[in-house]
């Protein structure tokens, strides 16, 4: 019993402890880093295969005055690092980024670059930190989505985005300036990057709080509501009876001064 206690104490028990250690250690650190670069290297993948190069060149000669050299963000522009290819597919392809002017909020235009020169901007932000990936066809297919998936949909934004960008979706006024827009002709793309990635005032909405499938079936409902049209007529704004009573009330209001004139005009 003496002699295997000994054993046990020796300097070698010690070192083979610590080199056992520190293998474990390295194996699990290895696994760690791996998953990171595989979450990177498919980010980059998800960016429509875009020259991370090219769009190095494109950012230095269209982003880098307001965004940094490095993408590191200055006073005119945030930083870019970590904001994933969504963001830049979402933004430069709503023709809101380069921006036309400073203002309260980035407005859609026009766009600058086509959809390479976008790919290839989104694969260099992907490969300066991870962030997230631009949807698959997988993600944004609502070919199968059912009537529930359908009535699903428009409750959870009617929860989650209608207090600002109406209940039908026709984008409203928010403080300062700012404002949601209309979702209305937005592809379903953009629809489904705008919620993982949060621009202007709009919170992220990651998989934790909307998973994927909840995203398609907002989608789903934005695009059944967008074909309905307005079966009543002309839209006025899709403010609901508010907007019709002031229309009337208006209108009424119109006819009733044009009777006045003309009943006064009689007895001239």
């Amino acid at each position: 019993m003496k002699a295997f206690s000994q054993r046990r104490r020796s300097p070698l028990a010690v070192f083979a402890l610590l080199v056992i250690g520190l293998l474990v250690t390295g194996g699990l650190y290895a696994v760690a880093s791996g998953s990171v670069s595989k979450a990177q290297a498919d980010e980059t993948t998800q960016a429509v295969h875009g020259n991370a190069e090219n769009g190095g060149k494109l950012f230095q000669a269209n982003c880098a005055t307001c965004h940094g050299k490095a993408a590191e963000g200055s006073d005119s522009g945030p930083s870019l690092v970590g904001v994933g290819a969504a963001s830049v597919d979402f933004q430069v392809g709503t023709g809101r980024m380069p921006m036309q002017m400073q203002g309260p909020q980035a407005q859609s235009k026009p766009v600058q670059f086509d959809e390479q020169q976008t790919n290839d901007l989104a694969a260099y932000v992907a490969s300066l930190g991870a962030g997230p990936s631009i949807p698959s066809a997988e993600e944004l297919d609502t070919s199968s989505v059912s009537d529930e998936d359908l009535a699903a949909g428009g409750t959870i934004f009617r929860v989650n985005c209608a207090m600002c960008h109406n209940a039908a979706a026709a984008g409203g006024a928010l403080t300062r300036g700012k404002f949601a827009p209309t979702l209305a002709g937005v592809t379903e793309k953009h629809i489904y990057e705008a919620m993982v990635t949060g621009p202007q005032n709009m919170p992220v909405f990651n998989d934790s709080n909307i998973t994927s499938e909840q995203k398609k079936q907002v989608i789903a409902y934005l695009k059944h509501i967008e074909a309905q049209g307005s079966p009543g007529g002309a839209a006025l704004g899709q403010l609901g009876p508010v907007a019709e009573g002031l229309f009337i009330w208006t209108a009424g209001l119109g006819l009733m001064v044009a009777f006045t004139i003309w009943i006064t005009s009689r007895h001239a």
